[in-house]
C-alpha cells in the first residue's frame, strides 16, 4: 500500500487530508503528541473506510519523530507522501521585542530541525520507491514577516529556504517538494478556507506538478 504521513495530524485539516488521500487508496499515518487523540481519530477514519494508525511523537524530540515515522513505514508500507504541518505553539507568536534567543531557538527547532528530521526519516523509502512528495504547510508569515509574530516570521522563513533548496535538489529524483501558504485563519464556515477545501488543495499539490510555492488565498 501507499502511505501518507501527516506530521501534525488533528481533527481539522489533518483529518480532512487523511480523508482526501484515503479516498485515493492511501493508508494514513497520523502523527502528533497525544496518542489517545490519535487513536480516536484513527478509529473515526476507519469507520469511514480509511486505513489509519496513530503514532505519538513530538517534533521537538527527533528520536520520537524518527521512531514514529519508521514504525509507520514498517506497519503501513513505504511513505510516499509526507505532510509537515504541526500546530504552532503560542509562544512563537510574540512581538519581536519580547522574543528571546531561547524563543527563536525553539521556533527554529520546531519549523526547521523537526522538518529536517522528518524528511531524512522518509527520504530513503521514497528513493527506494523512485518517487515521493514532501508537502509543507505554512502561514503567511513565511513570506511576509510580522513584528507581532516574530517566532513564526523567522522560523517559517527559514523553513521556506530549507524546503525550497530541497525542491531544487530532489526534483531530479522524482521526489517533489511543495509548499502551501495559508494566509490568515482556517474557518469551518468559509467555503474557501475550511479544512475540506484546504485538503483538496493539498491533494492537488501531490497530484499535479507545479511551482514550489502556492498560496491557498491571496496574501
Amino acid at each position: 500500500m501507499t502511505t501518507l504521513a501527516i506530521v501534525g495530524a488533528g481533527p481539522g485539516v489533518g483529518a480532512a487530508v487523511a480523508r482526501r488521500f484515503g479516498a485515493e487508496g492511501f493508508d494514513v499515518a497520523l502523527i502528533s503528541r497525544n496518542q489517545a487523540k490519535l487513536d480516536a481519530l484513527a478509529a473515526e477514519l476507519g469507520e469511514e473506510g480509511v486505513t489509519a494508525r496513530g503514532y505519538a511523537a513530538d517534533v521537538l524530540e527527533p528520536a520520537s519523530l524518527n521512531t514514529a515515522l519508521n514504525a509507520a513505514a514498517a506497519e503501513l508500507g513505504p511513505i510516499a507522501v509526507l505532510q509537515y504541518s504541526p500546530s504552532v505553539d503560542r509562544r512563537y507568536l510574540k512581538p519581536v521585542l519580547e522574543t528571546t534567543a531561547e524563543d527563536l531557538h525553539a521556533a527554529l527547532s520546531f519549523s526547521v530541525l523537526g522538518a529536517s528530521t522528518a524528511v531524512h526519516a522518509v527520504l530513503g523509502g521514497m528513493r527506494a520507491l523512485g518517487r515521493g512528495t514532501l508537502i509543507f504547510v505554512n502561514g503567511g508569515t513565511a513570506v511576509r514577516p510580522r513584528t507581532d509574530f516574530a517566532g513564526t516570521s523567522v522560523a517559517f522563513a527559514a523553513e521556506s529556504a530549507y524546503t525550497q533548496t530541497l525542491h531544487e535538489a530532489l526534483a531530479r529524483e522524482s521526489i517533489y517538494v511543495r509548499q502551501l501558504i495559508v494566509p490568515g485563519g482556517i474557518s469551518v464556515d468559509d467555503p474557501v478556507t475550511n479544512p475540506t477545501a484546504i485538503a483538496e488543495r493539498i491533494w492537488g499539490l501531490h497530484a499535479t506538478r507545479g511551482e514550489f510555492r502556492e498560496f491557498h488565498t491571496p496574501l
